[in-house]
């Protein structure tokens, strides 16, 4: 018997999809379903077996403290997982009772809320209530919160515990869980991240935001908790690669023109701006830079192309004759431009608009005059005698 059952499971074991990634690892095909517990939250992977599952179906998930009831969100497909991490299991369809006893358990969180609510406002306990967990099977009932600061709560328990007879447990949580459990959406239109599809919080840092050329302007680069936004680090790495093969800005580099300095770098482009003597400007792809691709070849998108051996910087001072005679004005119609934008003609509006203004001048000289001989006398009229 022992034989037949070994080879009995060998057997399933061998039926099983199994294939081999790239690093070596073994990988193993599961029929994977996504399954929301409770309305708003983050829908949870479970892996349904050999249960037919389709959109809608009401599922029993077994989790870390005990079964739990959700929602199926969509159908089941198969997926190829690494072999040792396996999802989240689903026991079996649920039953009517139990669908009943689901929306119960939604009615005691909205009256476990409310009390929370009344006895924190009666306490005046500085937190923030975000959500309220009861347990499928009623064995506890969990208080998410956030505070600034250390929160004495224990009197608060107390009056939880009597008022609504079972065990009661109060976490703190940080501003980003807080985010991810209210919900809501970005900057780029799309539901948040965090409560969307992402389980871990990754580290963000300002260097991030600056190694793929975004505006550091806060508004920009924060996200709904008002810390950096998660997806910064979605493109890091692949940022970090290229530039690591381009120079940096403000270093020197050699091209086919002569040495310059970087002012640019188009990270995606792979694409370089220099500054070469006497003011002049190129761009250079990364391949021309190493010599991979001649700049004298193939013309490049958006620049010109010119012998290395025939450049020429433009010199001051090089200019035609003719060009030098345009820019000083020496045409006849510049030259009377010039002329009348600065106010040189003779014209005799020009001479009456100055007159006036010698005219004011002198009448405010004469006031202060005409205050001192009218001071000694009060009783008199000013008058022009």
């Amino acid at each position: 018997m022992e034989d037949k059952k070994e080879k009995t499971g060998d057997a399933a074991a061998a039926a099983l999809p199994v294939a081999v990634d790239d690093k070596g690892g073994r990988e193993v095909e599961v029929s994977l379903c996504a399954v929301r517990l409770r309305p708003g939250q983050t829908p949870v992977h479970c892996d349904a077996g050999d249960i037919a599952v389709e959109d809608g179906e009401w599922l029993v998930v077994r989790l870390e403290h005990g079964l739990e009831v959700g929602v199926a969100m969509g159908g089941a497909r198969k997926v190829m997982l690494k072999e040792g991490c396996p999802p989240v299991a689903v026991e079996r369809l649920a039953s009517t009772r139990e669908i009943e006893l689901y929306y119960q358990n939604l009615d005691h969180e909205r009256h476990a809320r409310a009390v929370c609510l009344e006895l924190i406002d009666e306490l005046g306990l500085e937190m923030k209530l975000i959500r309220v967990e009861r347990q499928y099977e009623g064995g506890k009932i969990i208080f998410y919160y956030s505070a600034e600061g250390r929160v004495d709560f224990r009197e608060l328990v107390k009056r939880l515990v009597s008022s609504l007879q079972t065990r009661v447990e109060m976490r703190q949580i940080g501003i980003r869980h807080e985010a991810r459990m209210i919900g809501g959406v970005g900057n780029c239109g799309r539901e948040l991240c965090c409560s969307l599809f992402l389980e871990n919080f990754a580290p963000v840092s300002i260097k991030m935001a600056k190694t793929q050329n975004l505006p550091l302007n806060p508004n920009k680069i924060s996200g709904f908790c008002g810390r950096l936004l998660c997806c910064l680090t979605f493109e890091y790495d692949t940022y970090r690669e290229i530039a690591s093969e381009l120079p940096s800005p403000g270093k020197k580099c050699d091209t086919p023109y002569g040495e310059g300095r970087v002012t640019r770098v188009d990270i995606l482009q792979q694409k370089v701006n220099v500054a070469l003597a006497h003011g002049e400007f190129a761009e250079f792809t990364r391949a021309e830079l190493s010599g991979e691709v001649p700049v004298g070849g193939k013309k490049p998108a958006g620049k010109k192309v010119v012998n290395p051996s025939e450049w020429q910087p433009a010199w001051p001072g090089d200019e035609p004759e003719a060009e030098k005679g345009r820019e000083k004005g020496g045409n006849g119609r510049t030259g009377g431009r010039e002329k009348r934008a600065r106010g040189g003609s003779g014209s005799s509006k020009g001479k009456k608009k100055n007159s006036v203004k010698k005219g004011r001048r002198k009448k405010r000289k004469k006031r202060p005059d005409r205050k001192k001989a009218g001071s000694g006398q009060p009783g008199k009229k000013k008058g022009k005698g």
